[in-house]
């Protein structure tokens, strides 16, 4: 009976308020696994530190790669310097965890950061190790296993690509972000990519229910929805509406997977091409080798609400 009871006490130690989860099936140490988290930065409230700490657990108990952070990691107002002191109290004070200090954290700006100084967040890099907002649209590549094949992501910033955000002086530059050379960038690395898997990240959505201005996802469509679909892209991730949805609307070929929020959420329905959606905060794990990419959807309790497998 005692070494029973020892047992559960050491769980709880271990493993604090996450001791419910039910976590994904494990991950398979020979694929290519990585975490998505965004629209994060609440002080540790509503839910980020519990979230927080169950990615922490998932992180050690897999052979998880890096974390694609798809914008928004500093809500309200982001951050004015390297210095401001959101850096502590919204990121590092909250995800303590070693397993996301040994990893790196690839990062884009999501529109708060933009009410603050997107330059700040990329400089940021320059003072924490795992931080790296390399630009604020770059690409990095990624061996799959030991198979030699690689899978791009391409990471763009979608903020100036949104007209209201670039006639409101809130927004800070960006309006003076130059439209037409990021998406011929992004057309460019796409359609010269031979990678296994072509994985693009931002944080506003091209297809997902929402309850934020029509012209946001409209103005999105109309810029980069094309491209995706005629470079074939496999996956289109992003943040912004904090709450989980998987589409796939009729005539697309790109998997669309809206990642929930680090925090706090908000409701959500189907709309059309909707495959699946729920309301939960939390954080999405893909898992790819050569033949398949799976997805996670994780919520705040840990639980694996949806699972899907895509197969080439």
């Amino acid at each position: 009976m005692k070494r029973i009871v020892y047992s559960l006490l050491l769980l709880a130690i271990l493993f604090g308020g996450c001791t419910k989860s039910n976590f994904p099936t494990k991950l398979s140490s020979g694929n290519l696994n990585f975490i998505v988290a965004s629209d994060m930065g609440k002080r540790g409230k509503s839910e980020q530190q519990n979230i927080a700490e169950i990615m922490g657990t998932f992180a050690k108990e897999n052979r998880i790669k890096f974390l694609a952070v798809a914008g928004d990691p500093i809500h309200d107002d982001g951050v004015k310097s390297v210095e401001d002191k959101e850096w502590k109290l919204k990121i590092e004070n909250v995800y303590t965890a070693p397993s996301l200090y040994t990893i790196p954290w690839y990062v884009i700006p999501g529109n708060h950061e933009y009410r603050g100084s997107v330059q700040a967040m990329m400089d940021y890099s320059d003072v924490s190790r795992r931080w790296n907002a390399l630009e604020r649209y770059y690409t990095i590549e990624k061996t799959i296993g030991k198979t030699g094949q690689k899978a791009l992501f391409v990471f763009i910033d979608t903020t100036p690509l949104i007209d209201r955000y670039r006639s409101d002086k809130e927004y800070s530059d960006a309006g003076e972000q130059n439209i037409d050379r990021q998406l011929h960038w992004l057309d460019s690395v796409l359609v010269v990519s031979n990678d296994r898997w072509k994985i693009v990240i931002g944080h506003h959505p091209v297809y997902a229910y929402t309850e934020k201005d029509e012209n946001e996802r409209t103005d999105i469509q109309k810029r980069i929805g094309t491209i995706l679909e005629n470079r074939k892209a496999d996956f289109y991730i992003c943040g912004h509406i904090h709450n989980f949805q998987y589409l796939k609307p009729q005539g697309c070929n790109v998997n669309y997977i809206v990642n929930s929020s680090a925090s706090q959420s908000r409701p959500v329905k189907e709309i059309d091409g909707t495959l699946f959606c729920n309301p939960d905060p939390g954080f999405t794990v893909f898992s790819l080798n050569n033949k398949t990419c799976s997805f996670s959807f994780v919520n705040h309790q840990g639980k694996n609400v949806y699972s899907y497998t895509v197969r080439k």
